[in-house]
């Protein structure tokens, strides 16, 4: 892909209510990313596993990424199963497709 994309980054805080029941509630932001596909290597890795990788998010600095385990891309929900910060700078973000992510 060219240019760039956007990614919405999700993570949940909680609150309780009167009865003490968690009450979750989603706070989202967006990044600027590329997104990749995931290489044949990181695919069978993660298949022998268990997981489904989907793409590579590439990420221009660290400080976009605050350990979100949830991204939402092009209308889709997807774990963050994998992080890795190349020794050139960024971070890229491993995504799949899971059941259960809302």
């Amino acid at each position: 892909m060219t240019g760039f994309d956007i990614l919405s980054l999700i993570s949940e805080t909680y609150t309780v209510d009167e009865l003490g029941q968690r009450i979750p509630k989603e706070n989202r932001r967006d990044v600027f990313c590329r997104a990749e596909s995931v290489s044949q290597s990181e695919f069978f890795s993660a298949g022998r596993i268990g997981l489904t990788p989907a793409y590579k998010m590439v990420l221009a600095t660290e400080l976009d990424y605050g350990g979100e385990e949830i991204a939402e891309f092009d209308g889709k929900r997807y774990a963050i199963y994998r992080t890795y910060a190349p020794a050139d700078g960024g971070i890229e973000l491993y995504l799949q497709r899971e059941t259960g992510v809302r």
